[in-house]
Parts: C-alpha cells; structure tokens; sequence
C-alpha cells in the first residue's frame, strides 16, 4: 500500500472509530498513543553482511506489528533506531541518544556493539538485550541479556557434537581456534579455556583476526604446522570467508574439520567463500532454517518477500525477527502488568524482561523465559552442516546449560 492509501486508510479507521467509541488500537492514528523502543543496528560497516538483514527484519516485523495486530495492547511502537556502522564509539554515544528519546528498552545486533553499549545500560539501569551475545555481557548478570545462547554456548555445543560424532581417533583430539578480536572471538576463547581439558580436547595456540584482514595466510601456516585435526571459527562471515579460502589454498581443508560459531555460518558466507569451498563446513546456530515448518514462519516470509527479497534465505533474519517478537512480549507484559502511565526503563524490566516465561516465538527458536541468575532469554542451539551450497540442519534442539564463568 503507497503512502497516499495508507494515510487515506488509517484516517478511515480512527473516525470510525471515534464515532463507535470503540478504544483506539495504535496504527498510528494518536501520535501519543505510542511507546518507544530504541534499535542500535550495524546497518553499515564491517560488519554489515549481518546487520542490514538483521535490522531490515526487526523494521519488518515492527511494521507488521503495528500496521495489521494494532501495535501492543493497543499502543502503537514507536521504532527509534540509528546505524551504529559496527563502531564501538559510535555505539557509546546511540545508547545515550535512545535513553534521552525515551525509549524504554534497547536491543543490539552484536555482541561487539552490545559491549560498547553495556557500561552505560548497566549505570542507568537501561534494560537491553542483544541477538548475538558474548558470556561476559551476561556475567555477573546486571541489565543486560541475551536473546539466544551466546558465542561460548557454541562451542561448548559444537565441541561435544564433535566428540560425540566426529572424532574417531587416539586420544585427545587437537582443536585450534581462529578468533575475531572482539567478544565474538572472547566468548569462545572464555569456553574453550574453562571447559577444553575436562571434555579431553587439547586447545593448540589462539589465532586471532580483525574482522578487516583480506588474508590468513600467515596464521593458518601456524595452524597447519601444529597438525589440528578440528578449526573452530567464531567470527562474522567476511573474515570467516577469507579464512576458509586461505584454508582450503593451504591444503588444510578438506582434511581437518571445520565448526563454526552462529555469527558467522549464514547463507552470507556461502556466497562470499563459494558452496564449493565450505562444502561439509559445521556451525551452530539458535534458529529453525526457511524450510522448517513453524507457525510464524508463513507471515515473516510474506514480508521478507515483499520487503526485502535480497534477504530471503538467510537465517540472521529469522533471528531480527523474533527479536521483535520478544520486543512486543516484554511490553505487553510490563503493560499488562504496571500500566502504560508507569513505564519506565525499570519497570519494563522488572515487570517485562523478568517475566518472560516460556513465550514462544512462534517456532524461530527455543523458548524464552527469564531465570533468575541467568540472563539468556532462550537455551537451545542446533548444529547444522553446508551441504550442496545448503545449511541444514543435522541436530535436533541442544540444550544449552549454563557455564560457570567468572569475570572481572
């Protein structure tokens, strides 16, 4: 519907509903009939593989929310968002640009970009959660939380799968890693270290990269020296496509094999490396895939479809966009709870954030419930594998328990 339609359309529906005495449903019909929810998204930048399809959902099902449900529990959303370019300074300063615009929680795409934000959230008691989270932002808990399981959940995930699945060779098996130098990369490093020895996995010397390089050739020359027989790489799909390259041109791969983290197995890094060239790679990731049949999947693809076809098929949209639905969950249940007039930053969390309880987002991924002690929303990865230029799924539902990490 053009602008012209929609205007003519909305305008329609508030006289009649102001004749009937009917309560007014958002749809923009009273602009103080809103509430406000604030998005830090890497729209561009570095990392923008991931972010442009992860924002172009969440704007995608805001609009669905508001424009055909009414918006939540009658307010409409009022979306402020603003392209923090994968920058750290830059995501310093949104976070206190949506504070100050009233927005009553935030969410990040990253946990790179949650990071910059988090000092500030966690002062003023700005609730937020991130869609892909790092343990450290979640331990000790404070005012941040996690969508999904966070990086080191996926190698804890995909660790086990490969003992159990995998390896079939004397004693223990040698697993290098090749890090983003952000939490991407920390999140796993953190795991690896707490739990490698006791699972019977020898860790060889940490490799690192930014998420710039344009070659590992030099560091990958380190790895095959050490003869790994697993590479695990936790990092977004630029670098994670360079490195598989330099692998393959090394002679590295096929022969060891390959896992990686759920930032960086999505159909980006499919296109980016070839099909051929991360055929038989392994990842974990927290959603369904396109194919799977769950309930909120025929409205998301109608959207993506008319909206933004260029993301159809990769997987980092379905996780925007039951980011959006966990937005709506958390008001409606501070709504339902304190009232629209007593929203604050504080008592959405209070009464939204830590009264999530089993909501279901339609399918995407597991459940979403708050526990007291851990501030992962949902507990639940799959381990996939790229196979004829496909991410498929070779896993059931794993759970993800809670590791004990300590932090400075």
């Amino acid at each position: 519907m053009n602008l012209k339609k929609l205007l003519k359309v909305t305008g329609l529906v508030c006289l009649a509903l102001m004749l009937t005495s009917i309560p007014l449903l958002g749809a923009g019909c009273d602009s103080g009939n809103k509430v406000k929810v604030g998005f830090s998204i890497c729209y561009t930048g570095v990392a923008a593989e991931k972010g442009r399809p992860m924002g172009n959902a969440k704007l995608d099902c805001m609009k669905y929310i508001n424009e055909e449900l009414g918006g939540v529990a009658g307010y409409e959303i009022e979306v402020i968002w603003r392209d923090n370019e994968y920058n750290a300074a830059k995501a310093a300063t949104i976070i206190n640009e949506l504070m100050d615009a009233g927005s009553l929680l935030f969410t990040t795409n990253s946990s790179a970009m949650m990071t910059a934000s988090a000092t500030t959230a966690n002062r003023e008691a700005f609730p937020g959660f991130a869609v892909f989270s790092t343990p450290s932002l979640t331990n000790p808990p404070q005012h941040i939380y996690a969508q999904m399981p966070d990086y080191g959940d996926d190698w804890a995930a995909f660790a086990n799968y490969y003992l159990d699945n995998i390896w079939q060779g004397e004693g223990k098996p040698k697993m290098a890693l090749h890090l983003l130098n952000n939490s991407t990369g920390a999140g796993a490093r953190a795991a690896a270290e707490l739990l490698a020895e006791d699972m019977g996995i020898e860790l060889l010397p940490i490799e690192e990269h930014d998420a710039t390089t344009i070659s590992e050739i030099a560091s990958l020359t380190r790895i095959k020296a050490l003869e790994p027989d697993v590479l695990y790489i936790s990092s977004t799909p630029q670098p994670t496509s360079i490195i598989i390259k330099d692998a393959v041109d090394l002679g590295i791969y096929p022969g060891v094999t390959i896992g990686l983290g759920h930032a960086g197995i999505t159909s980006q890094l499919i296109e980016l490396a070839g099909a051929d060239v991360v055929e038989g790679v392994y990842g974990v990731y927290p959603t369904v895939n396109w194919d799977d049949d769950v309930p909120a999947m025929e409205k998301m693809k109608e959207y993506c479809l008319e909206y933004h076809p260029e993301d159809y098929g990769n997987m980092d949209y379905i996780t925007s966009w039951a980011e959006a639905l966990i937005v709506v969950e958390i008001l409606r249940l501070a709504i339902e709870n304190v009232g629209v007039d007593n929203l604050t930053p504080q008592a959405v969390e209070e009464y939204g954030f830590k009264m999530l309880d089993n909501f279901d987002v339609g399918g995407l991924h597991g459940p979403v419930s708050y526990t007291e002690g851990d501030n992962r929303l949902s507990k639940s990865v799959r381990v996939f594998q790229i196979t004829s230029g496909e991410i498929s799924p070779i896993t059931g539902w794993i759970e993800a328990p809670q590791i004990p990490y300590v932090f400075d």
